[in-house]
Order: C-alpha cells, then sequence, then structure tokens
C-alpha cells in the first residue's frame, strides 16, 4: 500500500466519522493518547458542574487578579476599556435597541464564565491561571455585577448556587428544523452564486464593514485620520505644568476645570439633580467626611477611612485624583487618574463651585 493511499484512508476515516486511531494502529503510526493527555485537554464544563476543578476563590483575592491580568482591556471593574468586551453592567438594557450583553446582564449560566476565563484567558497567555485563581477572578465578575457580597467565596460547593439574572431568557434553537429548509438547497454553489453583493448592515460596535467605495485606499486614510483625531484631547498634549492648589475660589480656573471634569461624567453627577450612578455626587465633597454620600455603597477602604475621620481636604484630593488606588487600594473608581497637576488643580476649583 502506497502511503499516499494509507493517508487518504486515515482522512477519509476522519471525515466519514471512522476509527482514525485503529486505522493508525494497523499502520503503525502513532500511539493511544495517555489519560494526563487527555485531561489536558478535555476542560469543557458544563451548566450542571460537570468538568468543574476542585478549587476555591475570593472576590477580594480575585480583585487583585483582575486588576493585575485583564483590567487593561476590561477595566478595573469590569467595565471594558475601548472596544474590549464589557464584563459587568447593563441590567435592564436587553429591550434596548442597543442592550449591553455582559456576564451579569446577559450570560444565563456561569459556567460559560468560568469556562471561557480558564480556557482562554487572559489573552495572550491562555491556560497559566490556577483553578483557584479562577474561582477567584469570576467571583470578583460577580461581585462587579451586584450579584455576590465582597465577602463571597465561591468554590465548585457552591457554584450552582448562584443564579445568573438571564438565566430563563432564552428559548430552544429549533430554526433548523422550523426555518433553514426554506433557505438552504441540496445543490452546493461554489463560484457566481449571486449576481450582486450588497452591504445591507453594518457591525455596531467594530469598525470592520468595508466602505463601499470605488477607490478605498486613498479614501481609508483620510477617513482614519478624522475618525482616531478626536479621541484624543488637546489637552494631553500639552507639557506638564504643575500648577499649585490655591485656597481662594478662582473662578477662571474652576471653568477650566468644568471641561475637565467631562472626563468624570460618566460615572459622577453634581449640581442640583445630581444623583448616585456607578460613582457617588461630588456635591459639597470638598471639606466633607469621606464616603459622607447617602446611599452610595462605598468600598471598605473608604468606610474605614470615615471611621477614621478622614476629610476630603485639598491635598487628598489631588493625591486622590492623580492616582486613585495608590490612596485607597480597594477604591471602585475605575479611572486611573488624572495626569496633569494642572488639571488636577482645575477639578479641584471646579468641585469648589458646587461646594459652596
Amino acid at each position: 500500500m502506497s502511503k499516499y493511499l494509507k493517508v487518504a484512508l486515515i482522512s477519509a476515516a476522519c471525515v466519514t466519522g471512522g476509527a482514525a486511531p485503529s486505522f493508525a494502529a494497523d499502520l503503525g503510526l502513532g500511539r493511544a493518547a495517555l489519560p494526563a493527555e487527555i485531561a489536558a485537554w478535555d476542560k469543557d464544563v458544563s451548566p450542571d458542574g460537570t468538568g468543574l476543578p476542585v478549587g476555591s476563590g475570593s472576590v477580594e483575592d480575585g480583585e487583585m487578579i483582575f486588576s493585575e491580568t485583564c483590567a487593561s482591556c476590561h477595566g478595573e471593574f469590569a467595565e471594558g476599556v475601548d472596544n474590549w468586551p464589557k464584563l459587568a453592567g447593563g441590567m435592564d438594557t436587553l429591550d434596548h435597541e442597543d442592550p449591553t450583553k455582559t456576564v451579569g446582564s446577559y450570560w444565563p449560566y456561569l459556567s460559560t464564565t468560568f469556562d471561557y476565563v480558564r480556557r482562554s484567558m487572559p489573552f495572550g497567555a491562555a491556560q497559566t491561571i490556577s483553578d483557584d485563581d479562577v474561582y477567584a477572578m469570576v467571583a470578583y465578575i460577580l461581585y462587579s455585577n451586584d450579584l455576590v457580597e465582597e465577602d463571597f467565596v465561591l468554590s465548585q460547593d457552591n457554584f450552582l448556587e448562584v443564579e445568573m439574572p438571564n438565566a430563563d431568557g432564552f428559548i430552544i434553537d429549533d430554526r433548523p428544523q422550523t426555518e433553514y429548509s426554506q433557505f438552504t438547497s441540496d445543490t452546493a454553489c461554489y463560484d457566481n452564486c449571486k449576481d450582486s453583493v450588497e452591504i445591507t448592515m453594518r457591525a455596531a460596535v467594530l469598525d470592520v464593514t468595508p466602505e463601499e467605495t470605488s477607490s478605498p485606499a486613498p479614501a481609508l486614510a483620510p477617513a482614519a485620520v478624522v475618525e482616531t483625531a478626536p479621541q484624543e484631547p488637546a489637552v494631553e498634549v500639552a507639557p506638564l505644568e504643575p500648577v499649585d492648589i490655591v485656597a481662594s475660589f478662582d473662578a477662571d480656573l474652576a471653568a477650566k476645570g468644568e471641561k475637565v471634569f467631562k472626563k468624570c461624567k460618566a460615572c459622577h453627577q453634581v449640581g442640583e439633580d445630581a444623583k448616585n450612578k456607578t460613582g457617588p455626587i461630588l456635591n459639597g465633597v470638598i471639606g466633607a467626611p469621606i464616603a459622607h454620600v447617602d446611599g452610595f455603597k462605598y468600598s471598605k477602604d473608604f468606610l474605614a477611612a470615615k471611621e477614621q475621620g478622614r476629610m476630603w481636604d485639598e491635598a487628598l484630593l489631588a493625591e486622590f485624583l492623580a492616582k486613585p488606588k495608590a490612596v485607597f487600594k480597594r477604591t471602585k473608581m475605575s479611572f486611573a487618574g488624572l495626569k496633569k497637576d494642572s488639571e488636577i488643580a482645575s477639578v479641584i476649583e471646579y468641585l469648589k463651585s458646587v461646594s459652596q
């Protein structure tokens, strides 16, 4: 038997569902996989818990691991960075025109989260995380979605006790039996199957849909410049110019701070109708006790500072705005900090205007 026929027989067995290993053994090729080798590939975790490894991990440990390995793409609090996926939030948005589909709002099974993190994360270093660390990271993702408390510890024993909000939001897909037969044919087409190709819908988030233009090469470059240039605020290119924080109110500096405060508006509100969002309202923050806003769930670090009687004076606020996690390690604030002393001074001055 020629080597080409041997390969053909093995390939045919794979395609037709035959016992390829049997062919290989008959031909003197390969060997049976060892149990350890099979286990290394057999990593799937089912919704009923089948495949879960022994282990456990806490929210507290998960926060540290997530910050080190995942936050660069998914944000410190799983809120997503740029076009990287959001893992938290989006509750009650599934009926919106543009829903936010996250682990908390959309995924029906916690096993999907565990399986994916364990199998594919972190990006570029998949399967380098221990099972205990995977449990911890998944626990932190649950905490970021307000599904567990901060002292929660996830393990194989309580895994199935976690209730996902959208567990009942899916139906059995019977389209292969009820619909697909209308649009399929037994005759395959491989060339000139359609007279013309038209773009009928465009990708909602990632800019991957080809531009409809007769000369794409020259058109794409200007478009990229127009789209990306506004993403970098003009103030960022200015050189560092430290500005001393003054005690008296400076209206001009506050006006500059109002512009810089746009970076904070995604999480914080100020003014008469301000409400708590991801972060607390900042009315009256200058000179106020730490964690003074009623109705907002502060981290343990903030609550401990409140018990110590610490206050938001200008010096502490400046330090916090520069690098939040250096001041309060477990702060819920996902923003990395303002890079320029001039921005910090102006924001503090602006906050004085809503503190008077």
